[in-house]
């Protein structure tokens, strides 16, 4: 019997190398996401939608200094004005800052995104994982993400502010649930997937134990889908967020965001014809810099695939 080599299988804690006629399980195409150095978001699209995504978030932490007035300043003598070098996106129906209230409504926006769908992304991580493991979990689990599938977002945004009120709160439960189903049925699936490949395989017939082979071989091998459904998911959560607040089921007025800036300019477009434009355009970039964000990763899984 001829020996081979063994091709990227690591060594097993407390386990001896095969020896003698001991045939080895070649690890094959074993992708190589634990060891390779790529930066697919600091260059081309990954670059521009890191910038376009930093631009909004910094405008919005940093809008005490940027904004021209408090949120909430109701000043004299300034009803549904046109843009002008004191109020460059005008004044709302209430004689308040467009631009001040864009500034601020991106903070409230932005920090329900950034952290319902990464908490949704974890928690649903972990459902798949556990679920790829244990058969009962399984059955579980994918009950679960069907009863939250079989409702849409803004369905299960009504019921929920109906019991609970409007708030941020409400909406960052409601970006967690519709992530749940979609992250924790991506992980079983790649975790599934992975398992089956030679060098876990191999790991597996050298006595490795299962946890040990989860978080060495198939962890690491699942967090490039996972990443780029986050930045997927992101951009949705934005409509998600700026639709709820739309139709007066987000955050509590006088508090600014990006939908309820949008839905009271609706009735006033006549006399303030930019009192939409900066919500529409910062949602824009927002959506845009998370999509170019995806689809650098997505086309750097594929290089690496080739």
């Amino acid at each position: 019997m001829t020996d081979t080599t063994v091709a990227g299988a690591a060594a097993v804690p407390g386990s001896e190398p095969p020896s003698g006629d001991v045939p080895v399980i070649a690890a094959g195409n074993a992708p190589a996401f634990p060891g390779r150095r790529r930066t697919p978001l600091l260059r081309g699209r990954g670059l521009t939608g890191l910038i376009l995504v930093a631009a909004v978030i910094v405008a919005g932490v940093a809008a005490p200094l940027l904004a021209p007035y408090a949120p909430e300043e109701q000043i004299r003598n300034a009803n549904l004005l046109g843009p002008s070098w004191q109020h460059l996106l005008g004044t709302d129906e209430v004689n308040r800052d467009v631009l001040s209230r864009t500034l601020y409504g991106i903070r409230v926006d932005a920090l329900i995104v950034f952290i319902a769908v990464p908490a949704g992304a974890v928690l649903g991580s972990l459902a798949g994982v556990v679920s790829s493991q244990f058969a009962v979990a399984d059955v579980v689990t994918q009950r679960v993400f069907d009863v939250l599938l079989a409702f849409p977002a803004l369905i299960l945004a009504i019921g929920l502010t109906a019991v609970t009120g409007p708030g941020a709160v409400p909406i960052g439960v409601v970006v967690v649930a519709l992530e749940l189903p979609l992250f924790g049925r991506l992980v079983r699936t790649a975790t599934l997937a992975v398992r089956e490949l030679p060098f876990v395989r191999a790991a597996e017939a050298m006595g490795a134990p299962r946890s040990w082979v989860l978080r060495r071989h198939v962890l690491p091998n699942v967090a490039e889908p996972v990443l780029v459904q986050l930045a997927l998911s992101m951009s949705g959560a934005v409509f998600i967020d700026s639709a709820m607040n739309f139709i007066g089921i987000g955050v509590r007025p006088p508090t600014p965001s990006l939908g309820s800036v949008l839905a009271a300019s609706v009735a006033n477009l006549h006399s303030n014809p930019m009192y939409a434009v900066g919500p529409l355009i910062v949602i824009a970039v927002l959506v845009l810099g998370c999509q170019l964000i995806a689809q650098a990763l997505t086309a750097d899984r594929r290089r690496a695939g080739a």
